[in-house]
Formats: structure tokens, sequence, C-alpha cells
């Protein structure tokens, strides 16, 4: 199974995400997306793709999110996006594309539903100590 990754390797929630796909048995395409961002078509892509808007795939906690003023709702979706080319840490993360679909994995959990039952199974201790069930 083909498996890519939207990575940043300094959160927490990225590393947890890909030590699950790994501990699934898959390797996958890592793309640390601050130094090698998706094209705006690929970015728009994989935002229809997880189902998402725009907003919801955005990281409003940065402090550039704030002096940008893109929590005005008047903004339109392109320009959202436009924002998310200029400033990569804008992309909420981890995106995790499979044949079994592209899920933005906040909790990392999520990334249980793109990966086949069939590769899961016991448990998994997250970073923090938490323990997830695997399906």
């Amino acid at each position: 199974m083909n498996i890519t990754i939207y990575h940043n390797p300094k959160c927490g929630t990225s590393r947890n995400t890909l030590a699950m796909i790994r501990h699934a048995g898959f390797e996958p395409v890592i793309i640390e997306y601050l130094k090698n961002p998706p094209t705006h078509a690929q970015l728009v892509r994989l935002i229809a793709d997880t189902g998402l808007s725009v907003r919801e795939v955005m990281r409003s906690k940065e402090t550039i999110f704030n002096e940008l003023g893109l929590n005005d709702v008047g903004l339109s979706d392109e320009q959202l996006i436009d924002a998310m080319m200029a400033h990569p840490i804008l992309i909420n993360r981890p995106i995790v594309v499979s044949e079994l679909g592209t899920k933005l994995c906040r909790p990392s959990e999520l990334v249980l539903d793109v990966l086949p039952p069939f590769a899961q199974g016991g448990t998994f201790t997250k970073e923090d100590g938490e323990v997830v069930p695997l399906k």
C-alpha cells in the first residue's frame, strides 16, 4: 500500500502518526511540507480529499494566523489557500494519503481510518504515554 504523510518532525502529533503507520508495517513517503510545500493544485486537492473546509485545515494557533488577520470570516477560500502557500506553517498536520483516503490526523489515531485493518492490532503507545488500541 502506498502511503504519504505531510509531516512536521517538530510536531508530536505528526511524529505519533508516523510511528503508528510504521507500527502497522508500512514505510510511507514522508514529505516535510515546511521544506517542500505542496503546490497550489496539490494543496487544493489535499483539502478537497480530506472532506474538510479550508479553514479546518488551517493552523489557527500559529502567530502568523492572527498577524495576517486570517480569522476574518469574509476571506475567501482562495485567500486562505494563498496564505497557506506563502506560509506553509499554516497547513495543519499531519495529512496522510493512502489508497483508503486522505485524512488530517488530529488526533494521531485518526490515521487508523486510512490504514487497512489487517495491518492493525494490539496497542500503540504515544510519546506522552497514552495507549491507543489498534483495530
